[in-house]
């Protein structure tokens, strides 16, 4: 594949969906930009986005199928795999099988994993990764509505007089969507933003009201809200004609939530706050909730869904322009995946599978042999039952688990216990590649066809732009494959991902006559040319709808019973597992700004890794001083679960009681970095999405007896220490290491690491008393390898040192003060990045808008260019300003 002109294609990252622009430059590289005339992005690009190009790489890609650790030919990998499926079945039932999927297949490879467990084996042990994230969305939309349905668009975004954010750090983890909330702002002052949160994020940085609640009190206050409208008079009485439950759900806030003071006092934020949030709300006709995982990683993740839904449906908000409820999806295809029944208790095209028409339906449009009967396992507890034997063979695609999921040490013991697991992967260096007993190289982003859905219903295709490497292939190549070795040839017979795309679309609208929303029947026709053209398009679409959808429910015309929404009476639940004196401070885990799931893909980009290289633990200052934890200072967390180990930031952005750590870390990157080692497998009982924000853990200083980094041209395997973080640099590689015993001798240590071969120059200084050793390596005149090591956190800044191993022949000046580790001129130190985009640097951007007294972000990036690229650094640049002012 030689393109010369750009592919348009989707990036794979977050729910938004941008449409991408990628124009090949190599087997392995490529140039990316925005695609202006897609309607999710208009040509912007987040930090992760526009550093696709640099992800390409094979040099981790797992590239021939393996049997053990035994290279094999495709036949004899997928004869094992249908093998053991069959033998498993065979002997204890289909049942005893599993699949375990993700928000990473395009729509085309989920359908076809979800036909062959449910339709063929007959089982629905079918779930997705899917189910970590955005379940609770799903059941409290079903609830509502009747059915999984976003009712809006983007585009109300930049349309309405108040967006509330709940839950979403918008800001970092859909950059993009919030770029243009902050255009809509500029253009319209008086648009107002509320962010609703525990923590006071980058998100929180652009809004005109921020209201740190008490971590899972969303919804006593929504209660609040609703009991507020209709105190103030302000339900929408011409819209209940087409709701049933609004006096239960009306009561039941009264009695939970009765005035703004009981409220304000559950939830822990100023009356004076609050009662401005309420007021905003009730005159602001136009208004979108638009929330995120903060909602739904939750034991009560359904009701907080449903109270959202609530407000909006009591006032008419919904399905109108600038107006209505936006569920932020965290994956590309979450919603493909929904479409297709890639969930445990769904059947495809939103059909139910506990509905015996429903499934005699799908049975006959499959000529399927065999339909589940009832839900199948969902992914807690799906791991739960291979531990214990009851699931005996399961296969893993385009995922993680041993590092998402929560309590994950249960998660590994599990598969290590379990018969056979088939594992799907593009990469071959992960945690879960060492419980596989057969691994399968899958096509990865840029290689593989079809489509994908966003947050906001739209349907865009992924187009290949890269050859197949070495022997990977598509999963829904693979799927079928092992389909037909298991008899089921009949029903996966596809020539292309057209073929299966038409199939679903056919599927959608079966028995539909407008009973469910899903409908992409208009385009069951596309033939091979139009589907790979395909625009991007919103279902549904069909006859009444050829050109899409972008807005429902204005005039009400719900798919539940009678054509009506329904409201929920909700009386706000406690955690499930509330802190105590053993484990006193709530665990919130998360996202940061320039990583993505457990960076299999973001970690190869050199430029992605330095904004937050180390796993950290946010604490508030009266934490931090009630348990000695120092910032910047190594910190141990542990729960019920387990441990973690990560740096200490203390601020005040972070609610006293709660501590905040991020999720991307697994041990390939970081030793003892895992947070989901720590995380509760609590579940909501009722989407049975796991409660990621709540988690009882205690914390105190990590005191180990020598603390490090080490940055080397290249990549090492550095046995030993209890704390190792690498970092992929341009030139090099980071490592920040920490030990609880020291080598005797660190000269030794030093050199069996680092394994240099010839003749070098070889620099060191050691203090045996202060505990400090330093060393250098280099060899014609180049920096190979650099040591720093001390007792504690206070060894010199990488960034100078790391900017020498891009000088092909080191300076006098810079060898001589390559062990002090600062530059011999000052200034010449960029300091942590900022701005991933342009590689600038704290030091550099303090120092420009103190020198030259820059006062906006438009000054910044006219002299520097940061903040000029995709964004995500604004919220950080104003603060710097602002710091700068005070």
């Amino acid at each position: 594949m030689h393109a010369t002109s750009p592919i348009r294609t989707t990036c794979p990252y977050c729910g938004v969906g941008c449409g991408v622009l990628a124009t090949p430059t190599g087997p392995e590289s490529a140039l990316i930009q925005g695609d202006p005339e897609h309607p999710a992005n208009y040509g912007r690009l987040c930090s992760k986005g526009s550093a696709l190009g640099e992800t390409l790489s094979l040099q981790t890609r797992l590239l021939y199928p393996q049997i053990g650790p035994r290279r094999v030919g495709w036949d004899e990998a997928l004869d094992k795999v249908a093998g053991e499926f069959r033998r498993v079945i065979d002997t204890h039932g289909p049942e005893a099988v599993a699949f375990y999927v993700s928000g990473q297949l395009l729509t085309e490879d989920y359908y076809l994993a979800n036909k062959l467990m449910k339709g063929y084996i007959g089982s629905a042990n079918i779930d997705t990764n899917s189910r970590l994230c955005m379940s609770s969305t799903v059941a409290g939309q079903k609830r509502a509505f009747g059915e999984d349905v976003v009712p809006g668009c983007y585009e109300d975004l930049e349309q309405a007089d108040l967006i509330v954010l709940v839950g979403s750090n918008a800001a970092w983890c859909h950059p993009v969507l919030f770029q243009r909330i902050v255009k809509a702002k500029q253009d319209r002052p008086g648009l107002k933003l509320v962010t609703i949160d525990p923590r006071r994020t980058a998100t929180s940085e652009s809004a005109d009201l921020h209201l740190a609640i008490r971590p899972g009190s969303d919804v006593m206050l929504f209660n609040g809200l609703l009991n507020y409208l209709r105190q103030h008079d302000r339900l929408d009485f011409g819209f209940m004609e087409h709701l049933v439950g609004l006096s239960q759900a009306l009561e039941a806030a009264r009695d939970s939530a009765p005035s703004v003071p009981a409220v304000a006092l559950a939830c822990g934020v100023p009356e004076t706050d609050l009662v401005r949030f309420y007021q905003e709300f009730a005159r602001t006709e136009k208004t979108v909730t638009a929330w995120s995982q903060g909602v739904n990683q939750s034991s009560s993740g359904t009701d907080k869904v449903n109270a959202i839904l609530n407000v909006h449906l009591a006032t008419g908000r919904i399905g109108k322009p600038g107006m209505g409820p936006l569920s932020l999806t965290g994956q590309p295809n979450a919603m493909g995946g929904r479409e297709v029944g890639g969930l445990a208790n769904q059947l495809a095209a939103h059909l139910e599978i506990e509905n015996p028409r429903h499934r005699a339906w799908v049975r006959e449009f499959w000529n399927a042999p065999r339909m589940a009967e009832q839900p199948g396992l969902k992914a807690v507890e799906l791991f739960q039952a291979i531990e214990q034997g009851r699931v005996k063979a399961v296969w893993i695609m385009a995922t993680n688990p041993v590092v998402s999921l929560p309590d994950a040490a249960a998660v590994r013991r599990a598969l290590a216990a379990c018969e056979f697991v088939a594992v799907s992967d593009c990469e071959a260096e992960t945690d879960l590649a060492a419980y596989a007993h057969v691994s399968l190289p899958a096509a990865a982003w840029g290689e593989k066809d079809g489509t994908v859905t966003n947050s906001e219903r739209r349907i865009s295709r992924q187009r290949a732009f890269l050859p197949l490497p070495g022997e990977a292939k598509p999963d829904g190549w693979i799927i079928a494959e092992v389909a037909r070795r298991m008899g089921y040839a009949e029903g996966f017979d596809y020539a292309a991902p057209r073929d299966i795309f038409v199939e679903h679309a056919r599927l959608s609208g079966l028995h539909n006559e407008g009973r469910r929303l899903f409908d992409i029947a208009g385009l069951a026709e596309l033939d091979a040319a139009a589907y790979d053209v395909l625009p991007p398009i919103q279902w549904p679409v069909n006859a009444e709808h050829p050109a899409g959808t972008a807005r429902l429910f204005a005039a009400g015309g719900f798919p539940g019973p009678e054509g009506k929404a329904r409201l929920l009476p909700l009386p706000p639940q406690p955690p499930f597992n509330p802190p105590d004196l053993d484990y006193p401070l709530v665990l919130n885990t998360g996202r940061i700004r320039d990583q993505w799931h457990t960076m299999t893909r973001t970690g190869k980009a050199a430029r992605l890794g330095h904004h937050l290289p180390e796993p950290y633990a946010e604490l508030h200052p009266d934490d931090a001083a009630r348990w000695e934890v120092a910032d910047g200072a190594l910190v141990r967390l542990e729960s019920r679960h387990g441990s973690a180990l990560a740096r200490a930031r203390i601020t005040p952005d972070q609610q006293a009681g709660s501590v905040f750590m991020p999720m991307h870390w697994s041990d390939v990157q970081a030793r003892r970095g895992l947070v989901n080692a720590l995380v509760n497998p609590v579940v909501d009982p009722v989407s049975g999405e796991p409660e990621s924000k709540h988690t009882p853990v205690r914390v105190g200083a990590y005191r180990p007896v020598w603390q490090g980094f080490l940055l080397s041209r290249e990549a090492l395997a550095i046995p030993g220490p209890e704390y190792r973080v690498a970092v992929r640099g341009a030139d090099y590689w980071r490592y920040e290491l920490a030990g609880e015993t020291a080598p005797d001798d660190w000269r030794s240590w030093a050199e069996s690491i680092l394994a240099q071969e010839g003749a070098a120059d070889w620099l060191e200084f050691a203090d045996a008393h202060a505990g400090r050793y330093r060393c250098a390596v280099l060899r014609g005149g180049r920096l190979r390898a650099c040591l720093f090591v001390g007792v504690g956190p206070a060894l010199p800044s990488r960034d100078w040192l790391a900017g020498l191993f891009a000088q092909e022949d080191l300076p006098e000046m810079d060898r001589a003060a390559l062990l002090a580790g600062r530059p011999a001129v000052a200034g010449s130190d960029p300091g942590r990045t900022v701005c991933a985009c342009f590689g600038v640097g704290m030091n550099v951007l303090r120092s420009a808008i103190q020198s030259q007294g820059f006062t906006t972000v438009e000054q910044i990036g006219a002299a520097l260019k940061a903040g000029t690229g995709c964004g995500s650094c604004l919220p950080e640049l104003n603060s710097l300003l602002r710091g700068a002012r005070s």
